[in-house]
């Protein structure tokens, strides 16, 4: 059993990454969940993930964590996640609290708590970066820390930088220089296992959960079809589907620095193939089994679909 804390910034993609988790239950224990400011505000992303425990019944901890970047301002995406930061869908209230403690403090309790934990990071580094560089010590009982963020090629933020890593490039730096084994789920293999429009329709009127799928992809398809494009990724899912498939994916082992300037470059993952010294390589995701990974959500909501009914 994989024993994992995922930090977050719900957001579509977020949220199914988490369903995605919670239907694989046999596989994988989500001992807690933090939160970070990025696609939306930190009081609406901590929200969401509290009304997302509502609707799927589960009571798995929540511990809000910063509130902004280490040294940029606070930049959120409502073009691409609404004003909600999780907008498609009718959540309802919840009398669901984050606990009082601070992300930072919840990960390191955790990890010293367990023999290995691995960290799954599928929002702004924020969080993650605080924690290794305040308790650096604890990085041997880390298994990985497995990231939503970064391209070898590519940007969707800027020309050559992705969100996640663009938000906050100094958290960054200091996650893929601490000495961690990272997993890298970039832009490449995010894309590469985009899901279909014609799948998405699949899942509608199936079952509760399948509805909550539905309306959810739905508005974060928007971006895609505005494109014109006949598929959307589903970025963060891809860090959970790594975990309980890494045979579905292409790899490579390479040094992965974080640019922190350039009008078109901050936040840029500069990838090499050859490094030198003590650099600790990460495992960069290249491309996946898009009929495969797209089975795996598939088979995910139908059995959260099974759990509600």
């Amino acid at each position: 059993m994989r024993k994992i804390i995922i930090d977050t910034d719900p957001g579509h993609d977020d949220a199914i990454a988490i369903m995605t988790a919670l239907a694989n239950n046999d596989q994988i224990e989500i001992l807690g969940i933090t939160t970070v400011a990025g696609n939306q505000t930190l009081d609406k992303v901590t929200d969401n993930i509290l009304r997302l425990e509502e609707v799927l019944n589960v009571d798995i901890p929540v511990a809000r964590g910063f509130d902004r970047p280490l040294v940029k301002p606070l930049d959120v995406q409502p073009q691409a996640h609404g004003e909600s930061g999780i907008d498609g869908y009718d959540f309802p209230e919840t009398d669901k609290k984050a606990i009082d403690m601070h992300a930072v403090e919840f990960m390191k309790e955790t990890v010293e708590k367990e023999d290995k934990i691995t960290l799954v990071a599928i929002g702004p580094l924020t969080n993650v970066a605080v924690f290794l560089r305040m308790y650096p010590h604890l990085i041997s009982k880390i298994d990985s820390v497995v990231i939503m963020g970064g391209s070898v090629y590519a940007g969707n933020i800027l020309r050559r930088a992705e969100f996640n890593i663009y938000h906050d490039p100094e958290a960054a730096k200091i996650v893929f220089g601490s000495g961690a084994k990272v997993v890298m789920c970039g832009l490449e293999v995010c894309y590469s296992a985009s899901i279909l429009f014609t799948e998405i329709e699949e899942f509608k009127g199936q079952g509760k959960i399948s509805d909550m799928f539905y309306g959810l992809m739905k508005f974060y398809s928007g971006y895609a079809i505005r494109k014109g494009w006949d598929r959307t990724a589903i970025f963060d899912a891809t860090t959970i589907i790594w975990l309980l498939h890494p045979e579905y994916f292409e790899v490579k082992e390479m040094a992965v620095d974080v640019e922190l300037n350039g009008k078109h470059t901050q936040g840029m993952t500069v990838c090499d193939e050859v490094w030198h010294g003590d650099i600790v390589p990460a495992t960069v995701l290249l491309s996946a089994d898009r009929e495969k990974y797209v089975q795996v959500i598939r088979d995910a909501i139908h059995t959260l679909d099974e759990r509600a009914a």
